[in-house]
């Protein structure tokens, strides 16, 4: 058996099951939501969400509060699975405050990040009390210290801080070289002194991010024990402890052969020494710590779900053809940024049970060789027309992260899935939605 399809397996194993030859998510089988919803469809159990946030706090107990980053999946019935947890929300746009809103956040419990936010959103926000804005360059301290004084507000802030160096792992490094994130640590002093001249800005917190989708605890909990290293030095510079420190996300899931799942455990027994390194230093006692995953809460429960609608053979190469693609699910195509195009686990969702499998590329309907979700796909001999595969690890970056507006074809429902039942929390589009401006 390959390794990409070992690491499929063993995904439907742990996070989904399966009842003669078909996938089953949420105990409900995937030719029951295809009839109900339509395909393609993105599909999202709420138990998985649920579970993956109540064991994030646990290892988190006494040391760090959990944050959901909307950008993951913007679905405000995924955020307010979150929110109803007891967790507030990370966003980085205005559109991302009003879902937020719409998943039932109170501005209070959201924090405000990115390293380009607009006059308007910063005044849409501030205006409705939103907890906290991280800074990130000079210009943004001046509109948003001119906005408060405006609106008659004191506004809490933070500063995000790009660290001179980063913990070396994870997929992404976005800290310890230039970048458009944040002050570099270098200008911390001066950005203190920016804020600090603005008399509606409360200077109460740091934001830090150093890399994303890192798999090892060892890597995290290095990052973590930086990021309060910097926290102690911006408090020293203010000459009281901090409010709030943001050690970002970055808690990444496997996709490809190879990788493996962040080991939680691992986190949460290097958590006593975070605590420990808090208690014995002046300038970090009384900080409350949070933590924003984002791609680690909801990815996992996520699959994505397409028809095939043609087998053919070229030059003795197997094509399945699916009326899902990369307009849908690019990060899936390997096209989001990533270097070297991996297939994400991918499975015969209605052919479970079927041993006898060959190569196959998985391609989408549009036209370009991009439209690929599967290079390496061993899929059953017997795949035909009307056969359902699933995309599983599809519940960040998905749908929102992608060139829905390519070609024109129609947009997937979203649906949510508990207990057996289910729910469509975001009806399909018609291929006809991009006339409607026009006529």
């Amino acid at each position: 058996m390959s390794t990409a399809l070992t690491l499929a397996n063993a995904l439907v194993a742990q996070q989904f099951g399966q009842q003669a030859g078909e996938l089953h998510i949420g105990g409900v089988g995937v030719h029951a939501l295809v009839a109900a919803h339509g395909s393609p469809l993105y599909v999202m159990d709420k138990y998985i969400l649920q579970q993956r946030h109540a064991a994030l706090r646990a290892a988190l107990a006494g040391f760090a509060e959990v944050y959901y980053s909307i950008k993951a999946n913007p679905q405000p019935a995924v955020a307010r699975v979150f929110v109803e947890a007891g967790s507030g929300l990370e966003i980085a746009s205005g559109g991302e405050f009003l879902l937020a809103k719409a998943a039932g956040c109170a501005p209070e419990h959201m924090l405000f990040a990115g390293p380009g936010k607009g006059e308007d959103e910063l005044r849409l926000v501030m205006s409705e009390g939103i907890g906290d804005i991280h800074l990130e360059c000079f210009e943004e301290v001046a509109v948003a210290g001119r906005l408060a004084a405006e609106l008659g507000r004191v506004q809490p802030v933070a500063l995000r801080i790009n660290p001179s160096a980063a913990a070396q792992g994870g997929a992404m490094r976005m800290g310890g070289k230039p970048a458009a994130f944040g002050f570099d640590e270098e200008q911390m002093a001066q950005a203190v002194q920016a804020v600090l001249a603005w008399p509606g800005l409360r200077l109460d917190g740091i934001h830090l991010f150093a890399g994303t989708q890192v798999l090892q605890a060892e890597v995290l909990l290095q990052q973590w024990r930086l990021g309060l290293g910097l926290a102690s030095q911006l408090a020293q510079l203010l000459g009281r402890p901090l409010q709030r420190i943001d050690l970002g996300g970055g808690l990444g899931i496997p996709y490809h052969p190879g990788q493996t799942t962040l080991d939680l455990d691992a986190v949460a027994q290097g958590v006593p020494a975070l605590q420990q390194l808090q208690r014995d230093d002046p300038w970090l006692q009384g900080s409350g710590v949070l933590v924003e995953p984002g791609r680690w809460l909801s990815g996992p429960a996520g699959v994505y779900l397409m028809r095939v609608r043609a087998v053919k053979q070229s030059r003795g190469q197997r094509f399945v053809i699916c009326d899902g693609g990369m307009h849908h699910h690019l990060a899936a195509s390997g096209n989001l940024g990533q270097v070297i195009k991996l297939d994400y686990p991918l499975v015969a969702a209605s052919r479970m049970d079927d041993t006898e499998l060959a190569p196959a590329q998985v391609v989408g309907p549009l036209c370009t060789p991009l439209d690929t979700l599967g290079r390496q796909a061993q899929l059953p001999v017997a795949t035909q027309a009307g056969d359902v595969l699933a995309v599983l690890q599809s519940g960040a970056y998905g749908l929102s992260a992608s060139p829905v507006g390519f070609l024109s074809h129609a947009m997937p429902a979203e649906v949510m899935v508990a207990d057996g039942q289910h729910q469509r929390v975001r009806a399909a589009g018609s291929f006809a939605e991009p006339l409607v401006n026009l006529m």
